[in-house]
């Protein structure tokens, strides 16, 4: 029996060994591809030259490899790791412009990034960074934040108690310490156990990757969560780790406070996805120089070099399928005709609930096997984003390159879920949480932009069917009803605002406006104007559901890739991409992206030497 074992148990190894160190295809990062820093480019209309290439069909190139659809950083960062091994993609956006929550927007004069705030584990060394340096040929910049980073603040006007969050694996707990006295414990205990389920994440990439008979074997033997510290703690809830380590509830509040960038409350949240969101900042917080349009501006010349293309305007309203149910291509809404495009291979970034309900025929979308997938993944939260221009320096208005969580008071979710279950006429005056961030105090190009001005980003959730009702409404003139409800919510957050930020009045604000889940939906194709895509909640960890959701569908030649592949956030959408990557090309990008950054280390090392 014992030999038997031993045999199982070798067998697995060797599989596992090929699937994760074995490879075939072209290496995307074979070689270090950046190049000596170009003068940036800060001319709007010279940058929307190529972020505002308008859909033709005569601009559709011949002989394609891929269609994406989607140019979030999901799409258009697959389309880069295509286009570096010869690959001639197209993507597609419904959008105007390409970027996804990348993108930025400009109003009275004022640019307003979307859905970058900030980015983490950006040391030089590391290889996220060297992944976004090859994928944009070094030609991305990034601005590291203040340290704190991040300010949390609990309680009401009257009792407010700000809590600094810190970067660095050494002083995250000794600030923390100092902050809690008495609790030392408890914050050397959640942060080894945050480590330690962050090392576990490999195996959530494997399940995705490796050939479906091994993923199903890990997961029902019940080894994936045996041999992964990241599933072994995936079913249990934040709350429930954090309660355990303390009965300070402010300190319990800090444990949980960056739920906000997954979009799940403490008692709903997973302790593995929550993990990952700490040590992503562990080794601090960054923003891209320029501004989020920077990312797509650096990418896209990368998919036009290897003779693909990124075109805006172009709302996919169907994925084609052959005889023999094998995806071949798009069509494309230009007016009231369609446009047929003919590939080998489509690529949806689109999401999970999109590409399954919308651009499937009705007899696919009925296949067990997607209504599978379905059945186990469900909407995330909606968002509320409020936009904020203002007349001042950053110096003048009390602005730095950091970050505020404010929460009305420490029990976070009781606060959350009346605020999510309440009446929208109610919820709209008792906002819990609120998020505040300024990219142009994130930015140092801004004041050479835009002198003497400042701008802030405020986000928040809110419930899609608070806002329903109109959302077949003209973007540019819904209802009053609609644009009272907006403005409810507008002088809610601007009251946390004004009170948090005292040199900051309302003389000083010259454009505020909404953007809500039926917003969302416009502009970034979110089906309940969620901003994190499909919901991760604790059943989002579980490992059947990570090794049934993979890129590869159950229809030969479509593709999945994105946040809803693997998590949310710009690094979870692009370990999407990767993982998307690894499928089509039969490698593993993710360790190539980590022999690369050693590759380049040690280049680096030797030169010093010499």
């Amino acid at each position: 029996m014992l030999m038997i074992v031993g045999i199982v148990c070798a067998a697995l190894a060797i599989f596992i060994l090929k699937y994760v160190f074995g490879s075939s295809g072209p290496n995307p990062f074979e070689t270090d591809t950046r190049e000596p820093l170009k003068e940036m480019v800060h001319v709007r209309k010279e940058k929307n030259k190529v972020l505002k290439q308008g859909f033709l069909a005569s601009r559709v190139p011949d002989n394609l490899d891929a269609v994406i659809i989607g140019s979030g950083i999901g799409g258009l960062g697959l389309g880069v790791l295509l286009a570096k091994v010869g690959k001639k993609v197209l993507i597609l956006e419904q959008h105007d412009r390409a970027g996804g929550c990348c993108h930025t927007f400009t109003e009275k004069g004022f640019e307003f990034d979307v859905g970058i705030h900030y980015i983490g584990d950006l040391l030089e060394h590391k290889p996220f960074r060297c992944m976004l340096d090859s994928m944009t040929n070094g030609q991305l910049q990034w601005e590291p934040l203040e340290n704190p980073y991040d300010q949390v603040v609990l309680g009401p006007p009257e009792n407010r108690r700000r809590y600094p969050i810190y970067s660095g694996r050494t002083r995250f707990p000794e600030e923390l310490k100092k902050c809690f006295p008495g609790e030392e414990k408890a914050i050397d205990e959640y942060l080894r156990l945050v480590k330690k389920v962050g090392r576990g994440i490999w195996l959530l990439a494997l399940l995705k990757v490796c050939p479906v008979p091994l993923a199903k074997f890990l997961v029902y033997t019940g080894l994936a969560r045996r041999i992964s510290f990241f599933f072994k703690m995936a079913p249990r809830s934040l709350t429930e780790v954090v309660n355990g380590l303390t009965e300070n509830k402010d300190l319990r509040a800090v444990f949980c406070y960056i739920f906000g960038t997954y979009g799940n409350k403490p008692n709903d949240s997973s302790f593995a996805m929550h993990s990952l969101l700490v040590t992503h900042y562990l080794n601090g917080a960054w923003y891209p120089k320029g501004g989020a349009s920077e990312i797509a501006y650096h990418m896209i010349p990368i998919i036009e070099k290897a003779g693909g293309a990124v075109l805006v305007r172009a709302p996919v309203n169907r994925i084609l399928f052959n005889d023999a149910k094998e995806a071949c291509g798009v069509s494309v809404m230009k007016g009231q005709e369609e446009v047929h495009i003919h590939a080998p291979m489509v690529i949806s970034d689109a999401g999970i609930f999109n590409t399954y309900e919308k651009l499937l025929p009705k007899e696919l979308q009925a296949m067990p096997e997607i209504q599978k997938q379905m059945s186990m993944m469900k909407n995330g939260e909606g968002g509320l984003s409020v936009f904020v221009g203002l007349n001042g320096t950053k110096e003048e208005l009390g602005l730095k390159a950091d970050n505020y969580w404010i929460f009305s008071e420490n029990n976070l979710n009781e606060l959350v879920e009346d605020y999510t279950n309440g009446e929208r006429e109610e919820s709209a005056h008792k906002i819990p949480l609120l998020f505040v961030g300024s990219p142009s105090s994130k930015d140092p190009t801004w004041e050479e932009r835009s002198p003497g001005k400042s701008t802030m980003s405020l986000v928040s959730f809110a419930n899609y069917k608070w806002f329903e009702e109109w959302k077949d409404d003209k973007v540019s003139n819904r209802a009053p009803e609609y644009k009272e409800l907006k403005q409810a919510f507008i002088d809610s957050v601007l009251e946390v605002v004004l009170d948090v930020f005292p040199k900051i009045t309302r003389d000083k604000i010259e454009f505020i406006d909404a953007g809500t889940p039926i917003t969302n939906t416009h502009y970034i194709g979110a089906p309940k104007g969620e901003i994190y895509g499909a919901d991760h909640g604790v059943a989002r960890f579980s490992p059947e559901l990570n090794a049934t959701v993979r890129p590869q569908t159950p229809l030969k030649n479509l593709y999945l890739t994105g946040q809803d592949v693997f998590v949310c956030g710009f690094a979870g959408a692009l370990a999407g991409a990767l993982t998307c990557g690894s499928v089509i090309l039969n490698r593993n990008l993710h360790l190539d992206a980590i022999g690369l950054a050693k590759k380049i280390k040690f280049t680096k090392d030797k030169l010093k030497e010499e």
